[in-house]
């Protein structure tokens, strides 16, 4: 058994290599058979024929294309994409894996309070503690897994950090780890509901399993059926939807970070598109595209260590 995982481990990141191997390729070719002048595009319209052919030169945009892509790959591998164009002699890998910090530290927190906040929704709702009230956790559940991050941040921020000011502001610098909490908390609740959701769904299939029945005909509480019987039994689809929202989570760190002036790989990459800096917005792109892929094979593998059927 433990060399069969090995095998499915080792093929998982042979998929996810090639495709991240895909996805720097098109982002390589994107940014050079668009149609338009990139040396232009950079420097603009009123720049001198002298000065876009320093720029070329630098990019080494002036070298046939096979010379550029094999250029490109060794980058990748050595993490040397070139220096950014805004700010000359900082290296543009350096300064997205500098921003990359921050922005795997909003997406971890949140994943990890969208779990905690979504199971624990689902075992209260599946339990008999609340008794008809039951049915607010649900509907709380799909109202907050229809309304889009931007329609509720902006609100809760002023209402719990200007209003109330029992919260620090997201983007505040000063704001340390309690900032860090909020910001994440924000990013969670999506998950959350979707991940209550879907673990009241599996607890409800589960509810009249022998194993269950025994397990109350026992005397066991409800609390330690649902925990300790129940959730391992439905941990598969909790996981997989917690893989499945990984991507949308990522994307709403961006849009989070750009919302409240964050420090991440989100200001970073519009910083690099507003500044045209080539070579930074193409390592933010393709490193947003590992993290996401590599995300979906943890959760992949994940599910597949606790589930023997997703391991075909």
């Amino acid at each position: 058994m433990p060399a069969r995982l090995v095998r499915v481990a080792l093929g998982r990141a042979a998929e996810a290599l090639a495709v991240i191997v895909v996805l720097a390729t098109l982002v390589f070719l994107a940014l050079r058979l668009l149609p338009g002048d990139p040396a232009a595009l950079v420097l603009g319209d009123e720049s001198s024929a002298a000065e876009r052919a320093a720029l070329r030169a630098k990019l080494h945009l002036d070298e046939p294309m096979w010379m550029q892509y094999a250029r490109f790959l060794r980058g990748l591998l050595t993490l040397d994409l070139g220096e950014s164009i805004r700010r000359p002699g900082s290296s543009a890998a350096l300064r997205v894996l500098d921003a990359a910090g921050p922005t795997a530290s909003l997406a971890g927190l949140a994943v990890l309070l969208g779990a905690v906040l979504g199971i624990s929704a689902a075992v209260l709702g599946a339990g008999p503690w609340l008794g008809l009230r039951r049915r607010w956790i649900d509907r709380a559940a799909t109202a907050l897994a229809a309304t889009p991050l931007l329609a509720f941040a902006p609100v809760l921020t002023f209402a719990l950090a200007a209003r109330l000011r029992v919260v620090p502001l997201p983007g505040d610098p000063d704001a340390g780890v309690a900032g860090l909490f909020f910001a994440s908390a924000l990013l969670a609740l999506p998950l959350a509901a979707h991940v209550a959701r879907v673990s009241r769904a599996s607890l409800d299939d589960l509810g009249r399993a022998q194993f269950l029945v025994a397990a109350r005909g026992k005397g066991a509480s409800w609390a330690r059926m649902l925990w300790l019987h129940a959730l391992p039994a439905a941990i598969g689809p909790i996981v997989t939807v917690l893989g499945t929202q990984l991507g949308a989570l990522l994307g709403g760190a961006v849009v989070l970070e750009r919302l409240f002036e964050r420090r991440g790989l989100g200001t970073l990459i519009l910083e690099a598109y507003a500044s045209r800096d080539l070579p930074v917005l193409e390592a933010a792109v393709i490193l947003s595209g590992a993290l996401f892929i590599a995300a979906q094979q943890l959760a992949a593998a994940a599910h597949a260590l606790v589930d023997p059927r997703a391991r075909a």
